[in-house]
């Protein structure tokens, strides 16, 4: 990594959150029969507006050696803060893993496609710890920036090289995403995007010439790097599907965030027997006829 990039995102790292954010990672650190939590990052479209609608969303890293087999664990929760009921989903994971994915060391994309985009660390153990989650989104920013770069135009601004990231990503996973969704990446970003490419670029080792707002990067292994993107999007939708299915029986909270989700959507109140709780999958079809009966 460079100093320059490691100072911008250690900056960025430092992004103002809601008090109640910081209440709720708080207690996301201390959790009472839970992991050994080393480092909190909030991310997401509540981030940039400050709101606490909605659900937030957070990755916990933990400590230990990198997990076997699937990761993230996924799961709901909802915290009684000053009377007032907040959501979040959280993501949990190894930091190792964590740090391991940012790399581009595995054929995961989702954590450095996710880390190139504005997240705050909102808790940290210690200032080594957070000096190694530092450097995990710096490399996250890397990553993205060298496979921008191979599957970019030759010639063009930072936002066409993110764009063109973007929409590879999106379409490598299996993700339901409105057409467009990474213009909206690209214009909440304000400057975020134009100044990370050279700096991740320099990083990197690519050069790159400048001519005004256009960017000319010379790229040596061009075919090479578009020969890791491809095996990466041949795995991605595999492994996002057997993720998908992993989650659906293994989301904690998955009855209270349907059941949320069913009322703010329809208005229509889902009470929360301890089977549906125990039970969402199995639940949800009773809960669909409940619903619909209740619209006729």
């Amino acid at each position: 990594m460079s100093d320059a990039l490691d100072a911008y995102v250690a900056a960025a790292l430092d992004a103002p959150v809601a008090a109640h954010v910081r209440a709720i990672a708080d207690r996301l650190a201390a959790p009472p029969d839970g992991p050994d939590v080393v480092a909190i990052l909030f991310y997401g479209s509540n981030l940039r507006t400050g709101s606490t609608e909605g659900v937030l969303d957070f990755y916990v890293l933990t400590a230990g050696p990198p997990e076997r087999g699937l990761w993230p664990r996924v799961g709901y929760h909802e915290f009684a803060i000053d009377g007032q009921t907040l959501r979040a989903k959280i993501a949990t994971m190894r930091l190792t893993t964590f740090a391991q994915a940012a790399g581009g060391t595995l054929f995961d994309t989702t954590i450095w496609t996710r880390f190139v985009q504005p997240a705050a660390l909102v808790w940290a153990a210690d200032t080594a710890t957070r000096a190694t989650v530092v450097t995990a989104i710096a490399a996250a920013s890397v990553t993205a920036a060298r496979f921008a770069a191979a599957l970019g135009p030759v010639r063009g601004t930072a936002a066409d090289y993110w764009r063109a990231l973007f929409r590879q990503t999106y379409a490598a996973e299996l993700r339901v995403e409105k057409p467009g969704r990474e213009e909206q990446i690209l214009i909440h970003g304000a400057g975020r995007y134009d100044a990370l490419l050279p700096l991740a670029w320099d990083a990197a080792g690519i050069a790159f010439d400048r001519q005004g707002d256009d960017y000319v990067p010379a790229l040596s292994d061009r075919a090479a790097i578009g020969a890791a993107w491809r095996r990466r999007r041949r795995l991605g939708k595999p492994l996002n599907l057997v993720r998908l299915i992993r989650a659906a029986w293994t989301f904690e909270g998955a009855g209270e965030y349907g059941a949320w989700k069913v009322e703010r959507h329809t208005g229509i109140a889902v009470p929360m027997t301890p089977w549906r709780r125990r039970h969402p999958i199995l639940a949800a079809p009773a809960v669909f006829w409940q619903v619909w009966r209740a619209r006729r």
